[in-house]
Formats: structure tokens, C-alpha cells, sequence
């Protein structure tokens, strides 16, 4: 989630928090959201129910028409499935989240007769692809606690990111900045511009879709994945055009390229204006969660992270100013950031040191587990407390999240963001990669189509103008991993880049 929303609450419930049996009993730890509501008996009752019991006719309308292949299989478990088999999705393996793999942490701890630091080799830090399958855990029994579908939850959180480009929010920017001519770049909207359209799944006749694409000669249109208009709800974090955010008209988040905008206004045929559904907005909590609670365990693990530091005053100020403008509201006050930050420091299983060892490593893993279980169950309760105990779907309720867990899980992204994301190394990657970007692209847009992969030679030459054309050489690079467009960069310029991969 991008800052914090104005649903909130200060004074939800959380559970076990103040409840005295609970306190210091290994036997009723936080526990996540797995492992709370895998337990409960509405949820396995919930699994059962097929997506038309709770979900009207349109929920589960696709695009294109299609019959069902195996009866029995409800469309929303048709829809995680085919998300789950998604090239689009095995490429996210190849796309960093924010500790590159295969990286060298800093100083781990000291060994042998003169005290030498210890440097571990780490290929283990998370990728986008297990970013979003971790989301999609959390999405899915957080969904499920709710009411929500659980397939419908889990394909939107496995989708949520299938249009990041290579090198993540920088190659972002990069592909914005090309493609500012021909409507911009968005992960977002190039998320579903893979859903509907890049990934394929589905093709049908040109007549079926829209008349431009018959009267461009196209005698097969792709549909994409031909999810439900519910997934597709889901999977939208920004269901607006460029430019058109109702409460930022200057924000570079959108959901949606004009070209897609028959598809995305069929997905919100009936929506309340620019409101996300529960489902997305469950998705979207889901992410802000894993994200932030992920970014800060692999920062440890790496070595970037101090955790003595979060003590430090001036350490403190640093990362309450990266929080303030960019994970919070500017008018946040940071006594409250403070507050916020010294509760989770306060926590009996908060990671007071790390040195590799197993124990630290179950510590750190238990860790994380507990501010997963602590931020959800925040998030279940509030939302319970104002809308009450039955299914909650599509648009009847919104996802209540208390002021005091944003807050929390924005001290999380801000202290990932300060030792992690804002190393000078990084800056020097992070540059070196804004140059790949922009010299593929001007390589590709002088040798294209002969150079575009066979899917997007097609494209190209079916392009009706200048601007399509420029659009199809988006999204080639974006369909890219790291290694592949550096691989790429490399065959077309005679500039010899470095990995430079830190």
C-alpha cells in the first residue's frame, strides 16, 4: 500500500495481546494467520463452498466465454491455477526484491585465533516470485478469516507483481521514462496488461473482443489469462488511468493504460467509482505486510541491519524521516513513528542481535512469524468489530486496518529502506541498471522487429502506429528478468557492463 489509508482505527483488538493467559505461555504464542485459522471451523467449512454461494454470476464471468474443462473445480480455483502455471509468474524468480542473491553480508560475527570477521556466502535472500508467494499465504488465510474466497485472494496476490519489469521499481522508473510519449510505465498496469492480454492462455476471434481488433485485420486477439472479472477486480491495486488518482491527480500510480481500458471497464462494470474491492484491498494488505516484515528478516540476514542501531538516536530520526513522505502521511508526527517502533522493540521474540547461528536464525524466523500473526489478526479484528461475523466480499465491507499496526509495518519498510535499499552500493547498481534499461530500449527501437522475441515481432508488426509500436518494445523489456536483460543489453551495445550485482 502506498502511505496509509484513511480507514483506521486506533483501538482495535489485538489479539492475545492484553490477555494474561496468553502472556509468556509457549503454548499460546502469537500465532500467524496460518496457523490461527487453518484451526477455526468457519474457515474449513469455507473451503468447501463453491465461488457461486457467495459470489453473484458477474463475479465469475470471464472476457471471453469459456465452458468449464473438469467439473467440480470452482472458477476461482481455475483462476489461482492458471496464475500459478504463468510463465509471467516463473519469471518473477529472476527478479530481486531487495537483497540481490547471492550477495555477501556484512560482518556476521568473529571466529578463529585472531577474531576475524566471518563472511557467509547468502543465496538465499527472497526473490520476487517468493515475495509473492509468501503474499499469496497471507492473502489467502487472512481472505479466508474474512469470508473472502480464498482461490480469488490467492490469484490476486500471486498476480500482483507479474508486471514488475527487470531491476524492480528503478527499471520501473527507467521504462517510465521511455515510455512517456506513449501513456507511461506502471507495474500495476502492466500487470494487468499480462492478464488480459501479454500472457498466453487464451486466444479468441478479433470479432469477440473489440471492433478496433476486427478492423485491424487480427483474426486471433489474445485474452490473456481470461481470469474472472472478480480476480481481475482483485488483482487491481489502482483502478484508475494515469494521472487520474481522485485524491493525487500528480501520482504515478495507475492501473491501467488507455489501451486496455475495454477489458478494465468490463472488470469494473457495477464498482463504486475508483474504490478497490475487499478482496484487493486484502491483497494489498497482504503485500504491505509481507514486504515489510520480509525486507527487514533478509537485511538481517544479510548483515545490513544493525539491530543496536534501532536504539540509536540518531539512527532513530533517519529512519523516522525515510518513513515520513514515503511509507506515512507528511503531517505524521514522529513521537508516533517512536512509539510505534519501541512497541515492536518491546516484544519478548523482537531480534535484539543476529549472528548466523541456527538458534539466531530460528529466532529471526520466529520473528517474523509473529509480526505476520500480529499485523493480520490487527486487521481481522478491527474489520470484524465494525462489520461483524458473516462472509465479506467485493463491495460490501472495507478491509479496517488500526492506525497503530500502518504505522508499525511503515517503521518496518523505513528501517529496510535506511540500511538496506539507501547503501551506497546500491545507489551505484541502481544506476548502472537505470543505463541498461535505457540503452535496451534504444537498441531494440532501432532493430526492432527482428530483434523482439516472436510474440512481440508480431505485435509489432501488427502495431497500427508509432506509439503502439513503442508500447510493444515496452513490453518486451518489461517481460524481461534481471540476468536476461543484461544478457540482451550486452548482444546489442558495444558498452560491456559489469554485474555490478551487490
Amino acid at each position: 500500500m502506498e502511505g496509509m489509508a484513511p480507514r483506521t482505527e486506533d483501538t482495535a483488538p489485538q489479539a492475545h495481546e492484553n490477555n494474561p493467559a496468553h502472556k509468556n505461555n509457549p503454548a499460546h504464542e502469537h500465532r500467524t494467520t496460518s496457523e490461527h485459522h487453518t484451526t477455526s471451523e468457519h474457515h474449513a467449512a469455507y473451503e468447501n463452498h463453491a465461488a457461486h454461494d457467495v459470489y453473484d454470476p458477474s463475479a465469475v464471468e470471464r472476457w471471453a466465454a469459456e465452458p468449464d474443462k473438469r467439473p467440480g473445480r470452482t472458477a476461482f480455483q481455475r483462476d489461482r491455477a492458471r496464475v500459478l502455471h504463468s510463465a509471467a509468474l516463473r519469471r518473477l524468480a529472476g527478479k530481486t526484491q531487495v537483497v540481490t542473491p547471492g550477495t555477501l553480508p556484512q560482518v556476521l560475527g568473529a571466529a578463529g585465533s585472531g577474531g576475524a570477521p566471518i563472511q557467509v556466502w547468502d543465496a538465499s535472500p527472497r526473490t520476487r516470485l517468493t515475495h509473492s508467494l509468501e503474499c499469496a499465504q497471507v492473502g489467502r488465510e487472512l481472505g479466508a478469516a474474512l469470508g473472502c474466497d480464498p482461490d480469488l485472494v490467492e490469484a490476486a496476490c500471486l498476480s500482483h507483481d507479474l508486471g514488475h519489469p527487470p531491476f524492480g521499481h528503478n527499471g520501473e522508473q527507467a521504462l517510465n521514462e521511455f515510455a512517456e510519449d506513449c501513456g507511461g510505465f506502471e507495474g500495476n498496469a502492466q500487470s494487468l496488461r499480462l492478464l488480459t492480454r501479454i500472457e498466453p492462455k487464451r486466444f479468441v476471434r478479433s470479432d469477440m473482443v473489440t471492433p478496433a481488433s476486427a478492423a485491424a485485420g487480427d483474426d486471433l486477439v489474445s485474452v490473456g489469462l481470461n481470469l474472472t472479472r472478480a480476480a481481475l477486480d482483485a488483482a487491481t491495486k489502482y483502478p484508475w488511468p494515469r494521472g487520474a488518482r481522485p485524491t493525487d491527480p500528480k501520482s504515478p500510480k495507475f492501473g491501467v493504460y488507455e489501451d486496455d481500458r475495454p477489458v478494465f471497464d468490463w472488470i469494473r462494470e457495477g464498482a463504486p467509482g475508483t474504490r478497490t474491492c475487499f478482496e484487493a484491498q486484502v491483497m494489498d494488505w497482504a503485500d504491505d505486510v509481507a514486504y515489510s516484515v520480509h525486507d527487514v528478516e533478509d537485511g538481517l540476514h544479510a548483515g545490513h541491519i544493525d539491530p543496536a542501531s534501532l536504539y540509536a538516536g540518531p539512527e532513530r530520526r533517519e529512519i523516522f524521516a525515510v518513513a515520513v513522505g514515503r511509507y506515512v502521511p507528511e503531517d505524521t508526527d514522529p513521537a508516533e513513528l517512536a512509539e510505534a517502533l519501541d512497541r515492536l522493540l518491546g516484544q519478548e521474540w523482537w531480534p535484539h542481535g543476529y549472528d548466523g547461528s541456527a538458534v539466531a536464525q530460528a529466532r529471526l524466523k520466529d520473528a517474523t512469524s509473529q509480526l505476520i500473526g500480529r499485523f493480520c489478526l490487527a486487521a481481522e479484528g478491527a474489520t470484524r468489530a465494525r462489520y461483524g461475523g458473516g462472509r465479506l466480499t467485493r463491495y460490501a465491507a472495507e478491509l479496517v486496518v488500526p492506525r497503530a499496526a500502518r504505522l508499525e509495518c511503515a517503521v518496518l519498510k523505513a528501517v529496510a529502506d535506511r540500511y538496506v535499499m539507501q547503501r551506497a552500493e546500491q545507489e551505484l547498481l541502481r544506476a548502472d541498471q537505470r543505463i541498461v534499461v535505457a540503452e535496451l530500449a534504444e537498441a531494440l527501437t532501432a532493430r526492432a522487429p527482428e530483434i523482439l522475441d516472436p510474440q512481440f515481432r508480431a505485435l509489432f508488426d501488427q502495431a497500427a502506429d508509432d506509439r503502439a509500436r513503442k508500447r510493444v518494445i515496452v513490453d518486451q523489456i518489461a517481460s524481461l528478468t534481471d540476468a536476461s536483460a543484461r544478457s540482451l543489453h550486452l548482444r546489442l551495445t558495444t558498452r560491456s557492463h559489469g554485474s555490478g550485482e551487490v
